[in-house]
């Protein structure tokens, strides 16, 4: 029986393409990637609807370092999704034998993406991959020359399609006819494509050679700052983001909190230089219920820990808050 690995981003595209194939009596098989930016969540979901398996491939480290430094560069924000496709499609490739599959599925639609869609970044991605050969872009197949899978007959062409473009009504149509009732927005998924976090992905890098997972996970949650001495400031601007943050810290943090008022939880990413800790102090006052004082008491010691020293601060002012934060204007 003719086999195929899916790759399931977790999207509608891809498990449309899937259940597609299926449809065609093939067997299909999900193959869906984890990294420090993405999860198999969600296509744990869409899998279940169209009754496929999931084999989930984890690619972190490799995935992390290939963010750094893109062959082909980044769209709008921090995805190199050129690579990270070619990167995903050469692990599926790699799998084939294992399954004794004889081909892969991508929910890919021509200039459904201006920059990782064209017709040139489809054709790089292929070349890249290294199984050009064994790739079929069911959803927009009649818009491509035929691969190998249609010419010896193991794929119907005639009953593949030739949608392309940004709109998405061939594909909610056929959601629809197939039962497909759950799915993700066509933006959602991947923490690299939004902006905030982007931002401050681009900021550590910029600092940081090598980074750790929980560092990663930490550009998910509270405000971010950067002082001049290149040291990390997060606030966290709820006690549910407070605690969350909490799990990804360890004692090389220095709290701060305000002496006499409540206030947010403050962390500066270690000691600092005596200047790094004055400006926590100071936006510890600013996110404290004594923001409007003249002079509040700060007290601040490594996370985890009593406080051992007290320090008095001006409140940050709105205006100067802004030269340190590391945030969309």
């Amino acid at each position: 029986m003719t086999k195929a690995l899916a790759m399931v981003s977790g999207g509608l595209d891809s498990i449309l393409a899937a259940k597609l194939i299926k449809e065609q009596g093939i067997e299909v098989i999900g193959i869906c990637f984890r990294s420090y930016f993405f999860s198999e969540e969600s296509a744990k979901k869409m899998t279940k609807q169209i009754d496929i398996p999931l084999v989930v491939v984890d690619f972190s480290n490799e995935h992390l370092d290939m963010v750094k430094n893109p062959k082909h560069g980044r769209g709008k924000n921090m995805n190199p999704c050129i690579d990270c496709h070619a990167m995903m499609m050469n692990y599926a490739g790699k799998l084939l034998e294992e399954y004794n599959a004889d081909f892969i599925i991508t929910g890919e639609v021509l200039n459904q993406r201006p920059m990782s869609q064209n017709r040139q970044a489809l054709n790089i991605v292929k070349k890249e991959s290294g199984f050009a050969n064994k790739i079929l872009r069911p959803l927009c197949a009649k818009n491509l020359d035929p691969t190998e899978m249609e010419l010896n007959g193991l794929v119907d062409r005639e009953k593949l399609l030739d949608i392309s473009g940004r709109s998405r009504k061939a594909q909610m149509e056929l959601a629809e006819k197939w039962g497909i009732t759950e799915y993700p927005s066509p933006a959602g998924g991947c923490r690299l494509t939004e902006p905030n976090y982007a931002l401050r992905l681009k900021d550590l890098l910029d600092y940081k050679d090598e980074v750790e997972e929980d560092e990663l996970s930490l550009l998910r949650y509270g405000r971010h700052f950067r002082t001049k001495d290149n040291n990390k400031i997060i606030v966290a601007r709820t006690k549910d983001e407070g605690d969350m943050i909490k799990n990804h810290i360890d004692g090389s943090y220095y709290s701060f909190h305000t002496s006499d008022f409540s206030g947010a939880l403050v962390l500066l990413e270690s000691e600092g230089t005596e200047e790094d800790r004055k400006l926590a102090a100071r936006i510890s006052g600013r996110y404290s219920k004594g923001k409007d004082e003249k002079i509040v008491k700060v007290k601040f010691g490594k996370y985890g820990n009593k406080f051992s020293s007290e320090i008095e601060v001006e409140p940050i002012s709105d205006d100067e808050l802004q030269e340190y934060i590391v945030s969309v204007k």
